[in-house]
């Protein structure tokens, strides 16, 4: 036993040696850089460049559309392949086309998606087209405030697919007599999805939630082709904000701004683990 236990750390040692060298050191290196000055002299200030970046308006925009479009991508994911998922189910073995399509968009290389997405969001594209056969006027998708629109739907667009995936697995598990019973009671469709489906897939769907709000604050690649550097200020991500000050070489307040959004992101995740573990007495 001792000797196979051996074998399996020699196995995990290059990808702990990667994962070391890749990741926990340079996490520990950013927070030395967070608190020096990036002068010559290098001298150590404390939390004086967390103070410098607080109170930097563009941090404060790029933090607050952030937190936005992930609490608007993430719950908009989450219901919909809840959804698009138990409606597959009931198709069975003919819903193998359908969810290939859904996950085609994740597979995609982004500046193909962005490519079709500009051309359908274009000033003469065909969701104008279909804009104006509705009696309304043109609108600018590209540009300023209504940006936001297509970035969001490109993202969801995008990462539905993967979450319908997670959520068909599990509904597989469901045994099909709670079904029987439920529809011989009468009841119906979203009745059984929620008080039967949701219930016995709850740590799935809690998974799944997890990644899509994780993911969901990755947007920045899809707003970066679109807009920019310095897009419209409704897609102005706190990703942004760092790319800018990576390309002046400011490491210190890339560094005080990636930390203070870690501890952020942690807290939130830390606080909803903590709710999910809480049981009710009669557990």
């Amino acid at each position: 036993m001792f000797h196979r236990k051996k074998i399996v750390w020699l196995l995990l040692l290059p990808g702990l040696a990667g994962l070391l060298a890749f990741y926990v050191v340079p996490f520990f290196g950013g927070i030395y850089f967070s608190l020096m000055d990036g002068t010559f002299a290098n001298e150590f200030v404390g939390l004086a460049n967390y103070k410098r970046v607080w109170q930097n308006p563009m941090f404060q925009l790029g933090l607050k559309n952030t937190w936005e479009l992930s609490l608007l991508c993430a719950p908009v994911i989450w219901l919909l392949a809840f959804l698009l998922a138990g409606m597959l189910k009931t198709l069975r073995h003919r819903a193998t086309p359908f969810r290939n399509i859904l996950l085609l968009p994740y597979l995609m290389p982004s500046s193909a998606m962005l490519l079709i997405w500009t051309l359908m969001f274009d000033y003469g594209g065909v969701v104008n087209r279909m804009v104006t056969a509705m009696g309304f006027e043109r609108v600018l998708w590209l540009e300023e405030d209504a940006l936001r629109f297509p970035i969001v739907l490109l993202y969801i667009w995008k990462n539905v697919g993967f979450s319908v995936v997670l959520f068909a697995s599990a509904l597989s598990a469901v045994h099909p007599s709670l079904y029987e019973y439920a529809s011989l009671e009468g009841a119906g469709w979203w009745t059984q999805s929620f008080r039967i489906t949701l219930p016995q897939i709850l740590p799935t769907a809690f998974l799944v939630f997890v990644l899509a709000w994780v993911n969901a604050f990755k947007i920045f690649k899809e707003a970066y082709f679109i807009g920019g550097d310095y897009p419209s200020t409704q897609i102005y991500t706190l990703q942004h904000f760092m790319n800018n000050k990576f390309a002046k070489l400011e490491y210190q307040d890339v560094t005080a701004a990636a930390y203070m959004f870690a501890v952020g992101v942690m807290v939130l995740f830390a606080l909803m683990y903590m709710s999910k573990a809480v049981r009710s007495p009669s557990e």
